[in-house]
C-alpha cells in the first residue's frame, strides 16, 4: 500500500551563515580581545618587574656570600652594578679588579640578558625601548645597621632602610619607587 501526503514539507534550511551573523561574531571577538589586551600587558609588565626583583635578590645574596667567605664586603665605590662589580662577583680568576676575590669564587651567575658592556643591567623592555639601566647597590660597610638609598638615587623616598645590602633599580613607571630588595 502506498500512502501519499498532500502536505508539502519545507525545504531544509541552508547551512551557511548570514552576513549579520558573521558581523555579530566578529564584533564579539573584537570586544573580548579589546578587554583582554590591557590585562595581558599588565601581566607582562608584572612579570618583568618580578624578574628584575629576583635579579636584585640574587645580587644581594651574592654580596652576602662574598661577606661570608671573606669577612668583608666587596668594595664598590660606583654604587652601581658596573662592569668592575660584575667582574668581581662572577669571574673565577683573581687578577685585576677581582683581586679582592683571591680564592677565585664565582658568587654570581648572570644571564646574558642582564649584561652588557656596562655591567649588570635591567633586561631590554623593562624601561621603554631598548634602554638598559644598571642596578643600584648600597652596602653598609660602616656597620651602622642601615643604608640610605636616597644618598645614591635622589629620586627615591626610601631613607635609612634597616639592611646591610640594598639592591634596586628605579621603577620606569614611577621615578620615586624602587624595584628590588631592601630587607
Amino acid at each position: 500500500m502506498n500512502i501519499t501526503s498532500s502536505r508539502k514539507f519545507p525545504k531544509a534550511k541552508s547551512v551557511s551563515f548570514t552576513l549579520v551573523e558573521l558581523l555579530v561574531v566578529i564584533s564579539i571577538i573584537g570586544l573580548l580581545a579589546g578587554l583582554g589586551l590591557p590585562a595581558i600587558n599588565g601581566a607582562i609588565q608584572a612579570g618583568k618587574k618580578a624578574e628584575v626583583s629576583a635579579m636584585a635578590e640574587s645580587i644581594k645574596t651574592a654580596v652576602n656570600a662574598f661577606y661570608a667567605e671573606y669577612s668583608a664586603y666587596p668594595s664598590n665605590t660606583a654604587g652601581k652594578t658596573d662592569k668592575d662589580f660584575l667582574a668581581l662577583m662572577s669571574t673565577t680568576n683573581n687578577t685585576g679588579v677581582s683581586a679582592q676575590n683571591t680564592r677565585g669564587i664565582a658568587f654570581l651567575e648572570v644571564p646574558p640578558k642582564f649584561t652588557n658592556a656596562n655591567g649588570i643591567v635591567t633586561p631590554r623592555g623593562f624601561y621603554s625601548g631598548t634602554i638598559q639601566s644598571n642596578f643600584f647597590i648600597l652596602i653598609d660597610t660602616g656597620g651602622v645597621g642601615f643604608v640610605n638609598p636616597r644618598s645614591v638615587s635622589g629620586t627615591l623616598t626610601n631613607s635609612n632602610v634597616p639592611s646591610s645590602v640594598a639592591v634596586w633599580v628605579v621603577d620606569p613607571k614611577s621615578s620615586n619607587k624602587p624595584v628590588g630588595t631592601f630587607r
